[in-house]
């Protein structure tokens, strides 16, 4: 083999390599991101509505699903980590939802619930 077919072997191995590394990379990890509530979880957090909660409790996490990959926008406190602000804000059960004004809303709560608490808007199905 001469230098020239060595160097034409090697970048075709890379190539090769590169690309098997990229499958295998997106058939382990989907990269799939759902923004469909961006927009709501954006406008929650624009009206002040916080979910105060707890990295255990079941009832947090079912939340926090509702909203899918954008819970990352709503204004969530966590307890375990902040209680002295749980303890000033009232927040005795997870999840608590509180207004800007201090109303509080224990328990889950509905995406469409929290929509007309807000006037917030819904995406469309």
């Amino acid at each position: 083999m001469t230098n020239k077919n060595i160097f034409i072997t090697i970048i075709i191995l890379l190539i090769l390599g590169a690309i098997t590394t990229v499958v295998v990379n997106l058939i382990a990890k989907p990269h799939v991101i759902s923004t469909k509530y961006d927009a709501f979880a954006q406008c929650l957090a624009s009206k002040k509505i916080t979910m105060y909660g707890a990295a255990y409790c079941a009832h947090c996490k079912a939340q926090k699903a509702l909203f899918e990959d954008s819970f990352k926008y709503v204004p969530y406190v966590e307890c375990t980590k902040n209680p002295d602000l749980c303890l000033e804000k009232g927040v005795e059960n997870y999840p608590t939802w509180i207004t800007e004004k201090g109303e509080k809303y224990v328990g889950e709560q509905s995406l469409e619930t929290l929509s007309k608490l807000t006037s917030c808007v819904l995406p469309a199905n």
